[in-house]
């Protein structure tokens, strides 16, 4: 578990930073007392990365359940919202149980990137503001329309009202740092590898804010500042905890809240789980079933003792992934951290100016955004391309769920369309004599919605076997199922597996990429 942990370590307190702010931010969103998303984010950390199955995604409580959990506290009261929770995570549990995990593989590969693309524009525009001292909207806001009656574009153009000029510099030297960091210094030490550039561009925040005259112009106010709640004792801080009032378990507005967090936080979480592992440089796949199991524990403990609801989030997850995380022991470790700051440096934590903290999420939201990525989605054709862009779109312009849902409906509308669905589209024979031996032959047409059972069928493939992969009656191969293949191959060296492809212009054995080979008109077989 700590093999790599000189990799863990650092990336483990890039999350800690960008968790930080998250967790405050969604628990003022959500009406919740402010102690209650660090709670949360600590259990995310530590109870969540413990049991899941990921090793690079992290969990805490997520801007998508804002508005659900700001109408059930008005409706029910903190106290009894919390019951709402446990039954939630409750139903989480059995939803893994029930192996309804597998939800997740039904999503396009068009429609997770366009997701994690419109998250980054979204954190990128969102995150300006705060780096020019604007900071009336909480961190994490992914809705297009904010509480405060501002949206993402309306918020850009007040805060020319607003400027700081202490916090814009702040940002654009934490930027720099940044930016010299990770594309100049790490490349010429390993000593700029270990110690992380945002460790350093906070450390520099903070001393900017203490050592700068408060009557300066050049000062940073006290609002332009993080913000965790300073128990004054133990008792203080011990009763900043809120316990269940199981009392209200009959009541029927708490089981339709519990309800609607436990669909919905699945939802998030089996979508965020797709797209960090497609972000994931060594292609592992979580076990989904095990998330849901891990994320229902989590908010039933969560629940248990004052927090707010749980998801997998893709703002720490793929900050994580890009700051060099390797295992599950990152996310645990940024949990512990959130723990111990909250007991033994809330006043240090108080002094990080929110500048510096935009402006390593900037950095985030323009690598989930890159301009290469929008290229070589319209490079693959309008099949990829539209669904992408209506789901960057709606992501921006909507919610995180709408935009999920528009790129999803253009999607199946493209497949129905092109009449890709065909039910008979594997057939499988297997024998063993000395090894093993599996024949696979695909069926005229392939679309993404078959991508579930043929992922589980090449996972379940047992070490040391020959994998013969008709593909001559093949005329269409989605890019969903190519994706698949490709990432295939890579494990299959690892589990000695060779792969024998046979189409209508011969045999290939263990083909380096099936993308390149099937590249062409209509991604076709033939």
């Amino acid at each position: 578990m700590f093999k790599h942990l000189k990799k863990d370590l650092p990336a483990s307190i890039v999350v800690f930073f960008v968790a930080l702010p998250l967790c405050l931010g969604i628990a003022l969103a959500s009406g919740a007392p402010l102690f209650s998303g660090l709670i949360a984010g600590i259990i995310g950390g530590i109870v969540v990365g413990s049991i899941s199955g990921s090793q690079i995604g992290v969990s805490g409580p997520a801007a998508g359940l804002a508005v659900i959990v700001l109408s059930a506290i008005a409706t029910l009261g903190f106290e009894n919202f919390l019951v709402a929770v446990v039954i939630g995570g409750a139903l989480q549990i059995i939803l893994g149980l029930l192996k309804a995990g597998i939800i997740g593989y039904y999503f396009p590969s068009s429609v997770i990137k366009g997701m994690l693309a419109g998250i980054g524009i979204i954190i990128f525009l969102k995150q300006i503001p705060h780096a020019f001292g604007y900071d009336s909207d909480y961190e994490g806001d992914l809705n297009f329309f904010q509480l405060d009656g501002e949206n993402t574009f309306s918020a850009l153009g007040e805060m020319f009202n607003y400027i700081s000029p202490g916090a814009l510099l702040v940002s654009s030297i934490s930027l720099g740092i940044l930016l010299l960091w990770e594309l100049v210094l790490v490349k010429k030490s390993d000593f700029f590898k270990i110690v992380p550039g945002p460790l350093v561009a906070v450390v520099f925040g903070v001393l900017f804010y203490v050592l700068v005259d408060p009557s300066s112009v050049l000062a940073i106010a006290k609002n332009h500042l993080v913000s965790v709640p300073v128990p004054e004792s133990t008792d203080d801080f011990i009763g900043q905890f809120t316990f269940p009032n199981f009392a209200a378990i009959t009541n029927p507005q708490v089981w339709i809240s519990g309800f609607t967090i436990a669909i919905v936080a699945s939802l998030e979480t089996l979508l965020c789980v797709e797209a960090t592992d497609k972000l994931d440089p060594e292609k592992r796949i979580t076990p989904t079933n095990r998330e849901l199991f891990a994320q229902g524990t989590g908010n039933m403990v969560s629940g248990f003792i004052g927090g707010l609801p749980i998801t997998q989030v893709i703002v720490r997850s793929s900050a994580n992934i890009q700051s060099g995380a390797k295992t599950k022991l990152s996310a645990i470790i940024h949990g512990f951290f959130l723990l111990s700051s909250v007991i033994l440096i809330p006043t240090l934590l108080n002094k990080i100016p929110l500048a510096v903290l935009a402006a390593v999420l900037l950095v985030v939201g323009y690598k989930l955004a890159k301009p290469s990525l929008f290229k070589k989605m319209f490079s693959l054709g309008k099949e990829q391309f539209i669904p992408f862009v209506v789901t960057v779109l709606g992501v921006v312009f909507t919610d995180l769920l709408m935009g999920i849902g528009l790129g999803l409906a253009v999607g199946i509308a493209i497949i129905l369309i092109n009449n890709y669905k065909n039910s008979h589209f594997l057939h499988i024979e297997k024998k063993e004599s000395g090894g093993h031996y599996v024949k696979m032959t695909l069926a005229e047409e392939i679309s993404f919605l078959n991508k579930g059972a043929i992922l589980k069928e090449l996972n379940d493939l047992p070490n040391d076997t020959l994998l013969e992969l008709d593909v001559r009656k093949t005329i269409r191969l989605n890019y969903d199922i190519l994706e698949i293949l490709d990432d295939f191959v890579l494990k299959a060296k690892e589990k000695n597996i060779e792969v024998k492809l046979i189409s209508e212009k011969g045999v290939i054995h263990n083909p380096p990429s099936f993308t390149a080979i099937f590249k062409g008109k209509d991604k076709s077989a033939a």
